[in-house]
């Protein structure tokens, strides 16, 4: 491997996957979600999505433009929706300090994941949730009622298949009688190590009620393992349960500068993508070991597998919300925080705009002004009565 640079060649990821298209779809490789994102990457912004027209509503001048997939893989599809959801989510967050905790799950356990993701993803939200609602309303390490803002990432810099959550959680809460907001120390209301033990008990309390109730498809290389709990016992308390706190958000800039580039990621950006050329696809990935980035070189079939791993389950949510955070508590705990805080809570900068205001200021300008009078607004339905003009 050799030193990345800057420098992108424009290539996309629709340019690996469309020479790969008979080699997965074709010959029945993908499971029905798969399949879709596949194709709704490939046809994104293309005519086989159908197009819209626009038309001046000063001078006439019309403009065809292709419709976006709007699938949440696709690389493409992401950026207004992400800038939306960032600025909602900042009318639920509390002006404190935040902590960011990710889980990880052992080695071991992968295979049975992949073949039952949204089972499995359930339980490792469910887990790493009431693991620190447990942590935090625990008398001997803070004693509040506590929350989190959990997201479900798949993937390694490698593309390789990781699941693991990203949370958020509020350094502090509302003390038992709801009276004061006790805040956490500087590194966590838990040593981690304490934090990973309530996690590995609780994940595998949810994970043997799953297998009782023969909720899950059992890998066939392990099923003598699932088979029978003393083995599978042994082998989860010899495995390490990687908890990390990463950093400490001072305050909800922070917090929101930080979600805004983190929480809709797809498994690799265009951005990313060095070049492509003789069935063989280069780009940068950040190897944590040295922290240096990088640039990895892999055939284009093993990069469209590796990417095609990480689509979720239709209709999953990858983002959730769970105790004073949780939209339940929204207009009951939340308040009764911002009320202990002595604070306001933040109203939306878009509400009350129509979604073309809203594009204007996303975008710094006004995109749907002509750009031949400059004056007009291109417009949808007024190509019928303003006539033509591509």
């Amino acid at each position: 491997m050799e030193t990345a640079n800057s420098r992108n060649c424009g290539a996309e990821l629709s340019d690996i996957l469309g020479p790969q298209k008979e080699n997965f779809l074709g010959r029945g490789r993908l499971c029905t979600d798969q399949a879709k994102a596949y194709n709704d990457i490939l046809d994104c912004r293309t005519a086989k999505m159908g197009s819209h027209t626009l038309t001046c509503d000063t001078c006439g001048k019309s403009r065809v433009s292709y419709n976006s997939c709007r699938n949440r893989h696709c690389p493409k599809c992401q950026y207004v929706r992400q800038l939306l959801w960032v600025e909602k989510l900042q009318c639920r967050l509390l002006p404190v300090r935040y902590f960011h905790v990710v889980f990880t799950i052992p080695e071991f356990l992968k295979p049975l994941f992949y073949l039952n993701q949204r089972e499995c993803y359930g339980i490792l939200f469910a887990a790493s949730a009431l693991a620190v609602k447990k942590a935090a309303s625990n008398p001997t390490f803070l004693g509040v009622d506590s929350g989190c803002l959990s997201v479900l990432h798949t993937w390694g810099q490698a593309l390789n298949y990781h699941p693991h959550i990203h949370m958020l959680v509020p350094a502090g809460g509302p003390d038992p009688d709801n009276m004061e907001w006790v805040a956490a120390n500087k590194k966590f209301f838990v040593p981690v190590k304490a934090l990973s033990g309530i996690f590995r008990g609780v994940f595998m309390e949810k994970l043997f009620h799953a297998l009782r109730s023969d909720q899950l498809r059992i890998p066939e290389k392990q099923k003598g393992m699932y088979a029978a709990p003393e083995l599978l016992k042994k082998e989860v308390y010899s495995k390490s349960w990687h908890v990390y706190i990463k950093k400490t958000f001072k305050g909800t800039n922070q917090v929101v500068s930080y979600l805004g580039r983190y929480t809709h990621r797809v498994a690799i950006s265009n951005s990313r993508i060095q070049s492509v050329e003789d069935g063989t696809v280069k780009f940068r990935w950040k190897d944590y070991r040295d922290r240096k980035t990088k640039i990895m070189e892999l055939p284009c079939a093993e990069f469209t597998r590796r990417f095609m791993q990480h689509v979720l389950p239709s209709g999953f949510y990858k983002i959730r919300y769970y105790g004073i955070m949780s939209s339940a508590n929204s207009k009951t705990k939340m308040e009764d925080c911002f009320r202990l805080l002595k604070a306001a809570r933040f109203i939306s900068f878009y509400e009350g705009l129509s979604t073309y205001e809203i594009l204007e200021e996303i975008l710094g300008q006004d995109p749907f002004r002509c750009p031949r009078c400059e004056t007009g607004k291109m417009m949808y339905g007024l190509a019928e009565a303003k006539g033509t003009d591509p």
